[in-house]
């Protein structure tokens, strides 16, 4: 180890819950420094030379780097650029946003972090509660009213029923099940999906683990598989449930949205680049379609000069939108382990120990 207290940045902690975990260690030891605000991605096409420039002036004099999800990604073109870096530190038992193999022929360690007290909470419980939390916000105007209430009027516009309508899930892994689960018996939704290998056998497989017949009393299917088509144009609501890859990136355009019925309701809480991002915003700008609710985005945190944010959504024939700033997985308990973790590393680290949940 080099001579002096290690260097280590903590970035994107934007609740501030890594704090009383890092400042536990020996300060004669260890210098922490915490970086709350995001810089623009190194490996986004809108980030300029200067601010790439910003970004590596930052990182650059830490030995050891906690990241947040992929909140900072690690593309090969900035690791290559951090000659003090030792060891990085990530939170999940994945991070899309990290070039596992540059970090591999550096010699770089890389560690996640899971919450074993809390099994299954961010892959599916918090995420599902998160959707659904935004599907019924969207049907029922809970953010508009809240608002026009606060502001000094009243009731806006009508709320829709969800009871008896058709729920379309854009694939049909863990999350999309876990979310088709609790609109099918809670609100009496029909469900059906579809992804590019989805068949109708392995959706009745699906029924079967959940716990469902695989058709009800009237010989519908549980969980129908239908065309990309024939979900875009029948769903009422339509909520994205895939892993984000170069082959799903930009599966959603605009010929799908303009599928969409008038009163139909479009959510994602996957991942912002699963969707044309200026597909959506045209279609919503245009009125297309009652709402939209979403918690990701193609750039987050979101520019201060976004549509998202500047375009007044509701009004002048405008479908209503509802925006969260991707709190999918953001609950106390879980970063609260995942922060434990990464500090127990650490300390295996510095003795030269076996790192738990090494990403390669």
């Amino acid at each position: 180890m080099a001579s002096g207290p290690i260097k280590i940045a903590v970035l994107d902690d934007y609740q501030g819950i890594s704090e009383p975990k890092y400042q536990r260690l020996d300060p004669s030891k260890y210098e922490v420094s915490f970086f709350k605000d995001t810089l623009p991605p190194f490996n986004h096409s809108d980030t300029t030379q200067d601010v790439k420039d910003k970004l590596v002036a930052r990182l650059e004099p830490f030995t050891v780097i906690s990241t947040m999800r992929e909140r900072t990604p690690f593309p090969k073109d900035l690791i290559a650029r951090l000659p003090n870096l030792k060891l990085l530190l990530t939170t999940g038992n994945r991070n899309l946003g990290l070039d596992l193999e540059a970090f591999k022929e550096r010699g770089i360690p890389v560690a996640g972090a899971v919450d074993r007290a809390h099994a299954g909470s961010v892959g599916s419980i918090s995420t599902t509660e998160h959707c659904v939390a935004m599907i019924l916000a969207a049907a029922r105007n809970i953010a508009q009213d809240d608002f026009s209430v606060k502001a000094g009027g009243w009731q806006t516009v009508p709320a829709v029923c969800l009871r008896g309508k058709i729920f379309g899930t854009v694939g049909l892994g863990r999350l999309g099940i876990a979310v088709a689960k609790i609109m099918y018996l809670a609100f009496g939704m029909r469900i059906i999906a579809w992804s590019s290998n989805l068949t109708q056998d392995a959706a009745d497989e699906k029924a079967r683990a959940a716990g469902f017949p695989v058709e009800n009393a009237h010989g519908e299917k549980t969980f129908k598989v239908v065309s990309k088509e024939e979900l875009f144009k029948t769903a009422d609501v339509v909520s994205i449930h895939l892993v984000l890859s170069d082959r799903s990136r930009g599966s959603i355009a605009a010929a799908d949205l303009a599928l969409m019925k008038p009163s139909a309701i479009f959510v994602n809480t996957s991942r912002g680049p699963l969707v044309v991002e200026k597909d959506l915003q045209d279609a919503l700008e245009q009125g297309k379609i009652r709402a939209a609710a979403l918690d990701v985005f193609e750039r987050e945190p979101l520019p201060l000069d976004s549509r998202w944010r500047t375009t007044k959504w509701g009004q002048d024939g405008r479908s209503r939108v509802l925006l969260t700033p991707h709190m999918g997985y953001v609950e106390e308990a879980t970063l609260d382990a995942w922060y434990e973790e990464q500090v127990a590393n650490l300390l295996r680290w510095e003795k030269n120990e076996g790192l738990t949940t090494p990403l390669y």
